[in-house]
């Protein structure tokens, strides 16, 4: 039961989780504004503006920075980590999220066409544009500098 007190007691992952909040609640603010309706779904999907894991990771990075000093190995660690996932989330998950757009338009050519497929739609906002993993890290950055 201590490591559980621990662990919500832990500030760097706190600064994370407002990180991922704040990005979170800017996705669905933005969401509402586009198509002028409120979808608090978007507070827990993946994908679109900005990335919630570059928020998270860069105010994880920045807190990490802060507390233990950017020299560090757990630093420098934090670093490579948020990148890899930045690099992924604007590469290979954009590119899941392309494919699987193309494959539903495929499935709805042929249901349309009297295949007979029953086929459940594949999610295709997963990754994100590299603008904006830049908006979730420059939002990580700004929360990491504020709370870390």
């Amino acid at each position: 039961m201590n490591q559980i007190a621990e662990l919500l007691q832990n500030p760097i992952l706190w600064v994370g989780f407002w990180g991922w909040f704040c990005a979170q609640g800017i996705k669905v603010l933005l969401h509402s504004l586009l198509n002028r309706k409120l979808d608090l779904s978007r507070m827990f999907g993946l994908g679109g503006m900005p990335s919630s894991h570059s928020a998270f990771l860069c105010a994880v990075t920045m807190a990490i920075g802060f507390r233990e000093g950017f020299g560090g190995t757990v630093f420098a660690l934090s670093a490579c980590i948020t990148m890899v996932v930045m690099i992924d989330a604007a590469g290979v998950r954009r590119a899941a999220g392309k494919q699987a757009a193309a494959l539903n338009r495929i499935i709805d050519d042929m249901i349309h066409q009297g295949k007979g497929l029953d086929e459940e739609k594949l999610k295709e906002l997963i990754g994100h544009t590299p603008v904006q993993v830049i908006a979730g890290a420059l939002l990580g950055l700004l929360v990491g500098v504020v709370l870390g």
